[in-house]
């Protein structure tokens, strides 16, 4: 069965259950929403697709591009012969998050063999010497360079970080000779099915939704992590634009409010989440944004009480009309040396936050809340701070209504992709769709994001320093001394070189934009029972695909007719309702 064929399988067998849950319900009551889903893990051994290098005595190295059958054998015809000293490097095809699983054969000592395994996210970190004071190699979060034994007629597995690439090389073998069989990657994801798609006329658009929609199911881990090699913890702003990806994709899933929670637990809400302000205010924000999306009061219900007294120190850090927070000031790293932006950023998330607490508070009948946090974000509206010309102060401003869409977006055109950045790239693309520019947002996802994949991206990074990519040599190749090192050489603040980290969940935003905008799919009100379909196709000629709600799959495919109009064909799950 190809992946394909397991996708919609799974879907079919989760649509099944949820079909004869409406069945039974008809007869009885209005359709109820499905709960909150929570899947187990999956590990999956995956052969590697390139033998990339060798050096040293190996011979047959081409055996580890065999299929293995996953139990080693006392009579193997086909094994890899290495000595002390031989190394190879393998490429795996695509990031994974797990380990390697390495099996010896029959042939050679019967003692342990001592090697080094190194696990990259580019061949430039496989190729990478952690013991080097010059290096940017870490260890950081997930042991990726490490030493390890290997029986003799027996299997070995190691590791647990974010990788694609795996350098082996033997550092001692007391009998000489020694013999391996197979040399796998172990991979370790959530059981998801992805119950939404994309699809349209642009092949390149198709990639980038799902390579986006990867990157956030490889950070589903334990809890929704920022990254799976660095940053394997859970920060609350980052999780925003996470967040809305899962939801795009997998529907309501147990892992956001598990790390929601956890989060809420560590900190006191007198205390910035993270340590860092704006977090604290996203926290909010998605509160807002969960129940808004699946109506779950009863879970909102939970959070009243931490969220009322987190609301209060949100307010008393308002000061003549304006934030003024004194610790913990982040938008975003490009930007954490410009204190206008960090302002003017800071200004819109208190606007939203409050405004989103507002709403929070009357679902929850707290007239006097409600009251506060409306007064304040009218206070707070008053005062308009100066965007600098800076695209992601432009945006969040001008997604809060504090400045002119038309402004916003001539701003961020006028920037360009040199000006984006992977996790505040979403909200640019937010404030083009308000300002009507969607043409243009999806050029500027097929330039940015799309110049990662001509990269050899498999996930979308941490950040992505456009004005770099320009000499930039492939992550998925030895680099060439006269081409710019793009992970090495590149990165900034705390992801400088070979500690960026190429799988950060943050980064998934198109993946959520091109589902929103271009197949144009919003709910309206509480928990999706009403939903608004306003496609915005661009320059595309077709797009096509699905959304999940607590009621089900929509479906949707619209055409676009010779005299630019559009032809929606829509199909709703029972239990939701679409208006204008």
């Amino acid at each position: 069965m190809n992946k394909s064929d397991l996708h919609s399988t799974r879907m079919s067998a989760y649509y099944l259950g949820l079909g004869l849950l409406c069945i039974v319900s008809a007869c009885n009551a209005p359709v109820e929403p499905a709960g909150v889903l929570d899947s187990g893990f999956v590990t999956e051994y995956v052969t590697p697709t390139r033998v990339m290098l060798t050096q040293g005595t190996v011979e047959g190295a081409d055996v580890l591009l065999q299929p293995y059958c996953g139990q080693v054998s006392t009579s193997e015809d086909e094994v890899v012969r290495m000595e002390k000293g031989g190394m190879f490097l393998l490429d795996f095809g695509t990031e994974l998050q797990g380990g390697i699983q390495i099996v010896r054969s029959i042939h050679g000592s019967h003692q342990a063999a001592r090697f080094r395994l190194v696990l990259g996210e580019s061949v430039s970190e496989a190729l990478s010497d952690i013991n080097d004071p010059q290096t940017t190699a870490t260890n950081d979060h997930s042991v990726r360079d490490m030493e390890i034994s290997v029986p003799w007629l027996g299997v070995a597995e190691y590791g647990n970080s974010g990788f694609r690439f795996a350098r082996l090389e033997l550092l001692d073998a007391d009998g000489g000779e020694i013999a391996l069989r197979a040399v796998r990657a172990i991979s370790k994801k959530r059981d998801l099915p992805y119950l939404g798609s994309f699809k349209c006329n642009d092949e390149r658009l198709n990639e980038i939704w799902q390579t986006g929609a990867y990157t956030v199911h490889l950070c589903m881990q334990d809890y929704l992590w920022d990254g799976v090699k660095r940053d394997r913890l859970v920060w609350i702003g980052d999780m925003h634009p996470e967040v809305i990806a899962v939801n795009t994709v997998f529907g309501n899933q147990q892992v956001v409010r598990k790390s929601l929670d956890y989060v809420r637990d560590k900190t006191a809400p007198t205390d910035w989440m993270n340590g860092i302000c704006s977090y604290s205010l996203w926290w909010i924000i998605l509160q807002h944004h969960l129940y808004q999306w699946y109506g779950d009061k009863a879970y909102l219900e939970e959070q009243q009480e931490y969220m009322t007294e987190l609301l209060h120190t949100v307010m008393r850090n308002v000061k003549d009309n304006r934030e003024a927070y004194t610790d913990g000031r982040f938008i975003d790293w490009p930007s954490n040396d410009q204190p206008a932006v960090i302002h003017a950023g800071l200004q819109a998330l208190t606007v939203r936050a409050l405004e989103a607490g507002a709403e929070v508070a009357e679902c929850l009948k707290d007239s006097a809340l409600q009251a506060e946090c409306t007064e304040v974000a009218n206070r707070l509206r008053t005062y308009l701070p100066d965007h600098v010309g800076n695209s992601q102060a432009a945006a969040l401003l001008s997604i809060q209504g504090m400045l002119d869409a038309e402004e916003a977006s001539a701003i961020i055109l006028k920037n360009g992709p040199e000006k984006f950045t992977s996790f505040m790239g979403y909200y640019l693309l937010e404030a083009l769709a308000k300002g009507g520019h969607y043409a243009e947002a999806m050029d500027l996802i097929k330039t940015y994001w799309g110049r990662m994949l001509e990269l050899g991206a498999t996930t979308f990074w941490e950040d992505f320093n456009f004005n770099d990519a320009k000499n930039a040599a492939r992550i998925d190749e030895i680099v060439p001394e006269e081409d710019f090192d793009i992970h090495a050489d590149g990165g900034a603040w705390c992801y400088v070189g070979l500690r960026h980290s190429f799988c950060h969940g943050w980064a998934s935003g198109p993946t959520s934009w091109l589902s929103g905008h271009v197949l144009g799919i919003e709910p309206v009100g509480v928990g999706f029972r009403e939903v608004r379909i306003q496609p915005h196709l661009g320059n595309l000629e077709w797009a096509e695909g699905t959304f999940p709600t607590p009621y089900g799959v929509i479906s949707v495919r619209h055409t676009k007719n010779p005299d630019g109009s559009v032809k929606s064909d829509v199909k709703l799950p029972k239990g939701v309702k679409r208006v204008k």
